[in-house]
């Protein structure tokens, strides 16, 4: 054969494989309802997974996997960086405002509609394994779940009792929560009725504070060091001032969420991110069997698999740790998404979602038209390259002030491709303007700035329309029982 007809050859075959596959993809469009499996972490970052390349000796060759064969959303948002109302927005498709469910002991109020209530009512198998924390909820079976399999609270990590469909079994023998979910979860995938599309809700504990990793996990980055934000140090000297931060955020450095007395323990941040590092590793292999069982039977295809965070963390940006507030490293998360039926892998689309996202999204995949009181938007569009989809100009944040932790007020916040606008309520202390073109690491607060005093008027305005629009001009006060102060670190609450 000659190099001609070698050449082609080859350019006939990648021709008609590139028709093959975009046949498929229009015909997966029409393949509804889909199977979807939904793996939700607790406190993960956006950033912090192997292939961003923001920590350099961290391996998440699963998660890397799953971005290059799907799409990896850099700018997905929650509405409230906080475990309870993050996973009321999920499963409800709304904001904190309208669920309620406003911080982590506000009660479910009784009157919530869940996502997969509507893919079970549309034929779906269903099911839960893991972390619920609803507000003040236990680990009781929740509607729209035909298997369950829960704990109250924020659980431990080793040795847990699980609630399995109102029975609860109690694990011993050094059992680690990350590895019995998946377990469980590929387990009920075994058993499944092959006949009937099925969504999957993993959900994990990890990597929430405390961090515990597996014991095999335990020492591998033992000595291990992030390189410090460049806001690190700047409420430890006072140039806080110049750059016109709130008070607030000084003088949280020294507080349960500052990174000189991180949860009042004496534990150097270094050593805090090596045990974070470790325990996101078990869930990593939590994907990978995940993948792996899919690929087996043959769904690997066909099947969403949505990768997200509840929240995302601070590790010493503006002197803070943890989440709540507005900055981007806590209000961001990671967001993966695979199904190469839908769309062509190694995808990084700028576009902003939000966690009331997820449920549109996952409706629309099912066949099952969108209830009207969900303001989010399927992001599937944004994957495909559907261009006629009109996509977010902007985000909503909202945060309120909790007894249990005072040090973080309570903010409404706008964020836009350019700019991010914090107002703050309650305290005595100026707002926050950000130019997130420019200074993306929100260095330098604009809030003064003559010239950008328009920017300021609209983005605080939009907020106001926002809230009005959404019902959301009360705080929504909740009758709740309140503990001493202190008395937090003993129930695992961050």
């Amino acid at each position: 054969m000659n190099i001609v007809k070698l050449v082609i050859l080859v350019f006939s075959f990648l021709f008609s494989s590139n028709v093959i596959a975009q046949t498929k993809r229009k015909k997966a469009k029409k393949q509804r309802p889909r199977n979807v499996i939904f793996i939700l972490t607790d406190d993960h970052r956006y950033d912090y997974m192997g292939f961003t390349g923001k920590v350099p000796w961290l391996e998440t060759p699963n998660m890397d996997k799953l971005a290059a064969e799907g799409a990896y959303l850099p700018n997905a948002f929650v509405t409230t960086s906080l475990c309870s109302p993050s996973r009321a927005s999920i499963l409800t498709g709304q904001f904190s405002h309208s669920h309620t469910i406003v911080d982590n002991q506000a009660p479910d109020p009784g009157n919530l509609t869940y996502f997969p209530q509507y893919l079970e009512k549309a034929g779906y198998q269903t099911s839960f394994f893991g972390k619920w924390h609803m507000g003040d909820h236990g680990d009781e079976p929740q509607p729209g779940f035909t298997h369950w399999e829960s704990f109250p609270g924020q659980g431990v990590y080793y040795n847990p009792t699980l609630n399995i469909n109102g029975t609860r079994i109690a694990y011993k023998d050094s059992t680690y929560i990350t590895d019995l979910l998946t377990e469980h979860a590929i387990d009920w995938l075994n058993k499944r009725d092959k006949k009937k599309p099925f969504f999957l809700y993993l959900s994990h504990k990890a990597v929430h504070a405390g961090f515990q990793p597996a014991k095999r996990h335990k020492g591998r980055y033992k000595g291990k060091k992030i390189a410090l934000p460049a806001t690190y140090e700047q409420t430890k000297t006072g140039a806080y001032r110049d750059l016109k931060w709130p008070q607030w955020v000084a003088d949280q450095r020294i507080s349960w969420h500052g990174v000189d007395y991180m949860y009042h323990d004496n534990q150097h941040i270094y050593d805090m991110v090596v045990d974070y590092c470790e325990t996101l590793l078990g869930v990593d292999e939590s994907v990978g069997t995940v993948m792996d069982y899919l690929e087996k039977e043959g769904l690997d295809e066909s099947t969403l698999v949505i990768y997200m965070g509840d929240n995302g963390f601070s590790w010493g940006e503006h002197g803070l740790i943890d989440k709540r507030h507005f900055y981007e490293e806590s209000v961001k998360v990671p967001l993966l998404v695979r199904c190469p039926e839908l769309f062509e892998g190694g995808k990084t689309p700028q576009q902003m979602v939000q966690n009331i996202d997820i449920g549109p999204t996952i409706l629309a995949e099912a066949g099952v038209k969108k209830p009207d009181h969900m303001p989010g938007v399927s992001f599937i569009p944004i994957l495909t390259g559907d261009t006629s989809v009109e996509t977010r100009k902007e985000v909503f944040y909202e945060y309120y002030w909790e007894y249990d932790f005072p040090m973080t007020p309570t903010v409404f916040g706008m964020r836009t491709d350019r700019y991010k606008y914090m107002k703050f309520h309650g305290i005595w202390d100026r707002n926050e303007l950000y130019d997130l073109k420019n200074d993306p690491e929100e260095m330098y607060n604009l809030i003064a700035d003559p010239d950008m005093q328009e920017v300021a008027k609209s983005m605080s305005a939009a907020i106001y329309d926002w809230l009005e629009e959404s019902n959301g001009m009360q705080i929504p006060l909740k009758r709740t029982v309140k503990y001493r102060f202190g008395d937090f670190k003993h129930k695992g609450e961050h």
